[in-house]
């Protein structure tokens, strides 16, 4: 009879946390979408509290070419290779990496 107390009670909890997390994050949704005033007396002007003020957005340093234009390119092509060609450029660059020449003198 404990037993079914006890299962009783962690499942009315269990409902509880699950209703009280589905709120905060129906509540941290709207409440990313309010637009919040500017005070003018904060040190860090155009934020309030965590939420930064809206701004042009700037694009991240690696998707811009030297001269300061978004790259409109492919950022990553891949090229299928079979298994051997991948197994010479792996072997070959661990020959030419320099810990590799260390152990080598050392085992001679």
């Amino acid at each position: 009879m404990l037993h079914l107390v006890y299962i009783l009670a962690f499942t009315i909890l269990a409902f509880i946390a699950v209703g009280n997390l589905i709120r905060n994050l129906i509540m941290f949704s709207f409440d990313r979408e309010r637009n919040y005033p500017v005070q003018s007396g904060l040190g860090n002007k155009g934020s309030f509290g965590y939420y930064p003020a809206k701004r042009q957005s700037v694009p991240h340093p690696e998707l811009l070419d030297n001269a300061g234009n978004v790259i409109k390119e492919p950022l990553l092509v891949m090229r299928s290779i079979n298994v051997d060609d991948a197994r010479q450029q792996l072997d070959a660059l661990y020959e030419s990496s320099p810990g590799q020449k260390i152990e080598r003198s050392e085992d001679a």
